[in-house]
């Protein structure tokens, strides 16, 4: 596993932070948050470039520069295995990709012109740039893929690394989602379609999945990034793991590019359950998209209840990092990880008078231990984009 979010540099400290329930959520004090109608975001905790060469950061993005730490992380944590070229793929997923490159070369475009444009210009910001590098610094023959799916691109991402291994395709598969967007266009954008939190006041208190004061989501930035495994790979070279892929699925709920649909994020879950081969009373926790929208959290919450039932206990962390969009399932599937191997569920911060229509047990004010077994990781994005993850424990 490997990380960077808004509450730490790495899987330890992301971890660490959710557990005792700190928020990544700050106030924007750029000159140029002055023209905007949101006023908080969840940035990083160190500049990523700040982690590589200098040489190496200048050729690359933000959202770039943050799928190298991850993956190196993640690379190193599964004790960097050896696998043949071909037989490693490495899958990247991002809603955005490098809008920042993007709008920044356009800037300097207009101002200076063609002439003083990066000659890593496009390579930074076409959204496979990520997958690209990390495939070219593993030597990953066996693929370089980049769905983009908005917030469910992450999710996506292991769940294309899982179909790869299953099809055998892959024996290793370097998986997970990135998202570089914090600029004020995008946060124009986001805030103009009434997406984002208007309020400013104690920016920690912002986020707020499932409680009836919610008011919008709080963008932020991130990458998550796991290396997945065919078990008997695994086993035959020892590896440490953390837990099991058991199931996934990859719906669209055709319906609205927006609007969030219970009824297809219904058949996303149900589905997932089949591909791991597991009944709904055999899930016992939910790591929720929530994003602390109320058509969105209502939405899922009614999809939880239909498709697995209300006995299983809920969190939410985009409570504490914000929403890292195409990030965002892939840390959540890191943090159900966590929770399987710890035995511990965060709970949901600034959740102070719980909405009763969710009708589901979110956990709140403390942390919630148990024998976790299984879990969901649920990742729903723009476009009617619906993932569902099943994660066991290594136990099992």
């Amino acid at each position: 596993m490997g990380a960077i979010t808004p509450l730490g540099a790495d899987v330890e400290a992301s971890w660490s932070a959710m557990l005792a329930g700190a928020s990544g959520v700050t106030a924007l004090e750029e000159e140029w948050a002055e023209r905007l109608t949101v006023g908080v975001a969840a940035g990083l905790p160190v500049d990523p470039a700040s982690l590589m060469s200098r040489v190496e950061a200048r050729k690359l993005d933000r959202c770039e520069q943050i799928a190298m730490i991850g993956s190196r992380e993640a690379w190193r944590d599964a004790g960097s295995p050896e696998v043949a070229p071909e037989r490693l793929a490495v899958v990247l997923g991002t809603g955005t990709g490098g809008v920042l490159s993007t709008l920044g070369q356009d800037d300097l475009f207009e101002e200076s012109g063609g002439r003083r444009l990066s000659p890593y210009a496009v390579p930074m910001l076409m959204p496979n740039g990520p997958a690209a590098w990390v495939s070219m610094e593993l030597g990953a023959r066996g693929g370089a893929r980049t769905p983009v799916s908005a917030c469910a691109s992450g999710a996506e991402a292991l769940a294309m690394g899982l179909d790869l291994i299953r099809a055998g395709r892959a024996d290793v598969v370097v998986a997970g989602g990135v998202e570089a967007c914090l600029h004020p266009f995008t946060l124009a954008a986001f805030a103009q379609m009434k997406a984002l939190s208007p309020r400013t006041e104690e920016p920690a208190a912002v986020s707020r999945p499932f409680d009836v004061d919610r008011s919008g989501f709080v963008m932020a930035e991130g990458a998550g990034v796991v290396v997945l495994e065919r078990a008997d790979f695994a086993r035959a070279r020892g590896a440490r793991v953390h837990g099991a892929l058991a199931g996934a699925s990859v719906t669209s709920s055709a319906h609205h590019i927006t609007a969030s649909d219970a009824d297809g994020q219904i058949v996303a879950i149900e589905d997932a359950l089949r591909s791991a081969g597991l009944a709904p009373g055999d899930l016992d926790h939910v790591h929720a998209h929530a994003t602390s929208t109320e058509s969105g959290d209502l939405a899922e919450a009614e999809a939880v209840r239909r498709a697995v039932g209300d006995h299983v206990a809920v969190t939410a962390t985009k409570s504490m990092t914000g929403h890292m969009l195409g990030a965002s399932g892939a840390v959540a599937a890191i943090a159900a990880l966590l929770t399987l191997r710890e035995g511990r569920l965060p709970a949901v911060r600034n959740l102070d008078d719980p909405d009763p229509a969710v009708g589901l047990d979110v956990v709140r004010g403390e942390n919630r231990a148990g024998d976790w077994r299984a879990g969901l990781v649920n990742a729903f994005g723009f476009g009617g984009h619906n993932v569902s993850l099943v994660l066991t424990g290594s136990r099992g």
